[in-house]
């Protein structure tokens, strides 16, 4: 019998998705929401501070990373953007989406990469349950849309959990990461934009980028909202 994991990994996101929503609702109900980046009592990301990010310059770094054509970042996982990154990954403040995916689109055309598809850093199935979507590819999907590529999803994913990195040395990310990710041989002489939230020291990058390559892929870049 074949497995679809892209079709299993697709209910069980949106199962959790559900789940999330729900939940969050309660929680609104009996704690009327605060604001992640100013506190006040409001939204759990307000208009005032939405401008703000509107507003907050770009900072773009770039990075070298091995089997990578280019990597660049927006800007400092500090302030507003900071906070907004938080909030979109780990409060479901899923309507950020727009606001980070336009960061990265601006960013994205002063590099003149020419791009055939845009391809979100997967998350594992036990983490995107407990998640509920994965920050990457939301992002992925509306900048596919508003650069007129491909959104591929599909043409990576994660065969392992990894765990937070989040605490790890670079030494134990590149560890904890390798040969985490497989690609889709039909990957083959595309030209790749990795997206993910937040950048440091570029092993997972690095590791999604080695899996595109055992396919052949013509070229694999990378961008991210943020960088630490």
């Amino acid at each position: 019998m074949t497995i679809d994991m892209a079709a299993n990994s697709t209910q069980l996101g949106g199962l959790g998705r559900a789940a999330v929503k729900a939940a969050d609702w309660l929680v609104d109900l009996v704690f009327p929401p605060m604001c992640a980046n100013c506190g006040r009592v409001d939204a759990r990301f307000c208009a005032a501070c939405r401008d703000e990010l509107a507003g907050c310059p770009a900072d773009i770094r770039h990075y070298s990373v091995g089997g990578l054509d280019g990597v660049c970042a927006t800007g400092k996982q500090i302030g507003v953007l900071g906070e907004a990154v938080k909030a979109f990954k780990y409060e479901s403040v899923t309507d950020l989406r727009d606001p980070l995916a336009e960061r990265l689109r601006i960013a994205i055309r002063a590099q003149a990469w020419a791009l055939d598809a845009v391809v979100p850093v997967p998350l594992h199935a036990d983490r995107l349950l407990e998640r509920g979507y994965n920050q990457s590819a939301l992002l992925g999907a509306r900048l596919a849309q508003t650069l007129g590529v491909r959104d591929a999803p599909g043409l990576l994913r994660r065969i392992r959990s990894t765990g937070q990195q989040a605490r790890l040395s670079g030494s134990e990310r590149q560890r904890n990461v390798a040969g985490a990710f497989a690609a889709d041989p039909s990957v083959r002489d595309l030209s790749v934009l990795l997206i993910d939230d937040v950048v440091t020291t570029g092993a997972t990058l690095g590791e999604c980028a080695a899996a595109l390559r055992a396919w052949n892929a013509a070229a694999v870049y990378a961008i991210a909202v943020s960088h630490a």
